[in-house]
């Protein structure tokens, strides 16, 4: 069984998808590190990502899929998969669909529900370190990362206008999706406003019973 990850912008969806790898020893596909590594190959497919990448457009929808079938197909044949940050519209889901049946591969899509007020306050408070990125919530006391000791810094699109139109984006283009996988009894549903110790813990019971049910 592969998985799918869903979540609006500050639900955590990033820090839980280590847990879940590490717990069920999945192959993580995170769309934009997927690009960054595709265009540093020499092939026919890494030449047309380069360009795209250069010119500042954005990546459509078929070459996306090409990258995720490439992805497949050097995957080792008996681990399970998990999709960070793809399918990000009803266009592409219906194309990620097909893929997935080509491949014969089952998949649940994992959904951090939280609100957006919460999504916002996270977002408009959480520091990033300088230099490796990972991120802090305002719980956080230090001005220091505590893995490189770098300077903490916000994000310059970490503000109220910029996160406001991010979040709408994900309303508008994502939570079609998750309905539409919801409809096919395919969305695992995780309250992502606990803990993260929480989150995970409900997480990992959620995915268990779903495994339990589906086999």
């Amino acid at each position: 069984m592969d998985f799918v990850l869903f979540g609006i912008q500050g639900s955590g969806k990033g820090t839980q998808s280590k847990f879940l790898a590490e717990k069920y020893n999945l192959s993580v596909f995170e769309t934009g590190a997927a690009l960054r590594v595709v265009a540093q190959e020499n092939s026919d497919l890494s030449r047309k990502v380069k360009e795209i990448i250069e010119t500042g457009h954005l990546v459509p929808t078929e070459i996306v899929m090409e990258i995720i079938e490439n992805f497949i197909e050097h995957a080792p044949k008996e681990q399970s998969l998990l999709f960070d940050g793809i399918p990000r519209s009803i266009e592409q889901a219906e194309a990620f669909d097909a893929l997935m049946k080509k491949h014969n591969r089952d998949f649940a899509g994992i959904y951090f529900n939280l609100p957006k007020e919460e999504a916002m306050r996270r977002l408009t408070t959480r520091r990033i370190c300088s230099k490796c990125k990972t991120v802090y919530p305002a719980a956080y006391a230090e001005n220091t990362c505590s893995n490189c000791g770098n300077e903490l810094v916000t994000r310059t699109d970490d503000n109220a206008a910029s996160i406001e139109n991010r979040l709408n984006a994900y309303n508008k283009e994502t939570i079609p999706i998750i309905k539409k996988y919801a409809k096919q009894n395919l969305i695992i549903e995780v309250d992502a406003k606990p803990s993260i110790e929480k989150v995970t813990e409900n997480m990992l019971e959620k995915v268990e019973m779903f495994l339990i049910k589906s086999s």
